[in-house]
């Protein structure tokens, strides 16, 4: 009977060392996962536009709608007869319907009974193209169509023209691969200093791309930026 109580009492003493041990354990490798080092990796591209949008406008007044009609329709012909001159095709230009407003229609505003003009008629044409050489050289151009007698505005006068770039996919793979490599330089050099190694990635957030123009004068060419948020294991 007293060898039996040994016997649990040794089965007892070895269950508490075994579970000490991985207690331990656990509690080291836990401590040991907790150091890691947080940085960020960035990765910026200047690519070229490859898609521009200029949208533009005819505007017209007049008092006899039959006679309005005609002249805003000669118009928007000739505009569209200088950009296939330009070199654009059809699929690139898009001609909007005409909209006619009646002055002493506008309850909202009781001068506008006084008005010279009773109609205004407007139209709206839009040059879509990949080819933006091309429509830069028909943006300093397009003065000739004042001496035609054409008073062709941008809708946008302060950037006639919106250039897009489409081909972000075909980045993504090389720029974040870029950021990671740039991240990994930067816990590198924090581990030294730490008399430390870098392992494995615990964690890795990848930013949001952002497109923006370059600067305010070039707005064909953009940057491409991603900036990736990786933590680092750092090892003895």
């Amino acid at each position: 009977m007293k060898d039996l109580n040994w016997i649990k009492t040794l089965i007892l003493a070895i269950a508490i060392m075994v579970a000490g041990y991985f207690v331990g354990n656990m509690h080291r490798l836990g401590k040991k996962y907790d150091r890691y080092v947080q940085v960020k990796g960035l990765s910026e591209r200047e690519v070229d536009a490859d898609l521009a949008v200029w949208p533009m406008n005819i505007s017209l007044t007049g008092n006899d709608l039959v006679t309005l009609r005609q002249d805003i329709e000669g118009q928007n012909q000739k505009v569209v007869q200088f950009f296939k001159e330009q070199g654009f095709t059809d699929d690139e230009l898009t001609r909007g319907t005409i909209n006619v407003t009646d002055a002493r229609e506008n309850i909202y505003n009781n001068s506008s009974q006084f008005s010279e003009y009773r109609y205004l008629a407007t139209i709206e044409i839009t040059v879509r193209t990949s080819d933006i050489p091309r429509l830069q050289k028909a943006l300093a151009e397009s003065s000739e169509l004042i001496s035609d007698g054409v008073l062709l505005g941008s809708k946008n006068s302060w950037r006639p023209i919106e250039y897009m770039y489409t081909k972000l996919n075909d980045l993504k793979p090389e720029m974040v691969e870029e950021a990671t490599k740039n991240a990994r330089e930067v816990a590198e050099k924090f581990a030294r200093d730490s008399q430390a190694k870098v392992g494995e990635i615990r964690v890795a957030r990848q930013g949001l791309f952002s497109i923006s123009d370059r600067d305010q004068n070039t707005p064909q060419i953009k940057l491409v930026r991603v900036v990736s948020t990786i933590d680092f294991q750092l090892e003895d």
